[in-house]
């Protein structure tokens, strides 16, 4: 609940009034260009890239009889499931990008149009929500985790990557099956690999 609110109120402080647009919810609107500083698109990609990278590198070297190895299966099953379904909906929606139209309304345009949601800041969302389901409680600073996919749903609505509600539904859908994934009996994809997978790397050297 917190990485939500945390999305929502970023959005609303750096994108201006949420009444002032289109689109699903009312709240499209173009924002000034800021590909610049902190807003880069070198800098959103680090933090995309790194999360990965630190998340799948994390789980291979733990291994699932890990607890946080565990934890970082389940962002990896998270991180999976959330590329494919906001891959489906981008090839379904086919909504133009900011880049593209100064119009938030723009739908079915074609294949070319892969604005709604935001894979990237779905993917960032589902990386770090089985992570603060977890620990958060135990260690509340855990939940600054939820400042990464804010500052990528910012930094993509400044850079016109996609619209506000882009973002939104791709935060949402990052909670939701991180949430799912963290909730499951066991890790789903490291059932199907080989078992020094699950063992970890960092045993090999016990």
């Amino acid at each position: 609940m917190r990485n939500r609110r945390w999305v929502a109120l970023a959005l609303v402080v750096a994108c201006g009034p949420a009444w002032a647009g289109g689109g699903p919810f009312g709240i499209d609107h173009k924002v000034t260009y800021d590909d610049s500083g902190i807003w880069s698109r070198n800098n959103q990609q680090i933090v995309f890239y790194g999360t990965i990278l630190t998340v799948a590198g994390g789980a291979v070297w733990l291994g699932d009889n890990d607890r946080l190895g565990d934890t970082l299966w389940r962002s990896v099953d998270s991180m999976v499931v959330t590329a494919v379904t906001t891959q489906a909906l981008k090839w379904t929606f086919q909504r133009e990008r900011p880049s593209q139209t100064d119009s938030p309304n723009q739908w079915f345009q074609g294949w070319h149009a892969q604005s709604f949601p935001s894979g990237e800041v779905a993917s960032i969302t589902a990386a770090v929500t089985p992570i603060m389901a977890t620990y958060g409680s135990e260690h509340p600073s855990v939940y600054l985790l939820a400042l990464l996919p804010a500052y990528d749903a910012v930094a993509r609505v400044k850079t016109h990557g996609h619209w506000q509600s882009d973002v939104l539904v791709g935060a949402a859908i990052g909670v939701g099956v991180g949430l799912w994934a963290t909730h499951r009996d066991s890790p789903w994809i490291i059932s199907l690999l080989p078992g020094g997978f699950q063992v970890g790397y960092v045993h090999h050297f016990d």
